[in-house]
């Protein structure tokens, strides 16, 4: 497959953009949903956390189950969900409908997500796998940049039903790329389920899982509440939170590239070096934060520091789960929303105690134990190296 058409990595990133668009967009979107359904903003909610939930729970399983199916068929019928979906939500006549219909996708996500990436890397060259898995990771960065300020745009400004419709025609659009463009890709090798779910009984892995989980709960503790941090803490009006979250979602895009190529020179060192980076950088933002000015500049820092976290954690776990690569991107995805879940509710738990301002420090926490199950692994890997070589020096006496 050294002659695939770079539009079709591209495609794939579209299906991922489509995905984000309908997650995080919902966001964008919930006070009109409020208005058309009368309901309070705690039900309303449910759409956020019901998504997120069903990911974080079902995504190795379904994974695994869909293993053996070829790859095509699988990504074909996720984006095909994700626009059915999004047009039942334009046109749905009560909340439970749009509910039910949250919860679907939701299934897909995971799915979609582990299979697109492993495609991407097995339709190119392997020493260009690392940039094909970094395009399809940019879905997600232009997801944050464009598709959810956009989609909060149109419900404002044209209707909630135009919203939901321009989710659908991305995924529709993805569907006709897949479709026509992507070659069949069946499983080469039919792993049993207990081969794949065999990669969970290495110690290894889930100081790996350890890892992401803490790297994402490190990234959201804080980001979860980057309004309000921005509101009080650096006094900036509406339209500037405003500028600084499209900012963020802009310098993502750019720090996916660059934390893309950095791993590629040194994925260890990458890995290694990224949750004291965060720290740092929340520090600064603890210190020159209440500067509109400063903040401003440091918005953009963090954006693209941010954007790192996905794809360091994404190339941290895969390290450890090469023998079940589906399995193993599922388990990212299941395991970064544990991560986004814990940080949020104990960045909230700082901010009702400590105030805005100390927010910042539940991000460093979670980052210091990031860079400890890092570190631990890394210590474990290189003892049990040496034991290796120390037993090969002894066969050989």
């Amino acid at each position: 497959m050294k002659n695939v058409h770079p539009l079709l990595i591209f495609v794939l990133a579209l299906g991922v953009f489509g995905i984000i668009t309908t997650e995080m967009g919902i966001i964008g979107v919930l006070p009109e949903v409020t208005q058309q359904f009368r309901i309070t903003a705690a039900q309303a909610g449910w759409l956020v956390s019901i998504f997120a939930l069903v990911v974080a729970v079902s995504g190795p399983f379904l994974t695994l189950l869909a293993s053996g199916i070829n790859r095509k068929t699988i990504l074909l019928s996720a984006v095909l969900l994700f626009a059915l979906s999004n047009t039942v939500y334009a046109f749905a006549e009560s909340f439970e409908t749009m509910l039910i219909f949250r919860i679907l996708p939701a299934l897909a996500h995971p799915v979609f997500f582990s299979v697109a990436l492993v495609a991407a890397a097995e339709l190119v060259p392997r020493e260009q796998s690392g940039k094909a898995v970094t395009k399809v990771f940019a879905g997600i960065t232009v997801g944050f940049a464009f598709g959810v300020p956009l989609t909060s745009y149109l419900a404002k400004s044209v209707s909630l039903e135009a919203a939901f419709l321009f989710a659908a025609a991305v995924s529709l659009i993805a569907f006709a790329g897949i479709l026509f463009g992507l070659p069949s890709m069946p499983a080469r090798e039919k792993r049993t389920y207990g081969q794949q779910l065999g990669i969970l009984r290495k110690p290894q892995l889930w100081l790996h899982i350890a890892a992401v989980t803490l790297i994402f709960a490190a990234m959201f503790s804080v980001y979860s509440y980057f309004a309000e941090y921005l509101g009080q803490v650096a006094h900036m009006s509406g339209a500037w939170i405003s500028a600084m979250l499209m900012v963020f979602g802009i310098v993502m895009i750019f720090g996916n590239f660059l934390f893309g190529g950095l791993l590629q020179k040194s994925a260890t060192r990458t890995i290694a070096a990224f949750p004291l980076l965060y720290a740092v950088m929340y520090v600064l933002v603890y210190c020159l934060g209440t500067s509109p000015l400063s903040m401003a500049v440091l918005a953009a820092v963090w954006g693209a520091v941010h954007s790192g976290g996905l794809i360091v954690s994404q190339t941290w776990l895969m390290e450890e789960a090469k023998e079940a690569p589906e399995f193993g991107n599922s388990l990212f995805v299941s395991f970064s929303n544990l991560g986004i879940t814990v940080g949020a509710a104990v960045g909230g738990w700082f901010l009702t105690l400590w105030g805005v301002h100390q927010l910042v420090w539940s991000g460093v926490l979670f980052a210091l134990l990031a860079f400890v199950s890092i570190l631990a692994k890394l210590v474990r890997g290189k003892s049990q190296q040496s034991i290796l070589r120390g037993g090969t020096i002894t066969e050989k006496h």
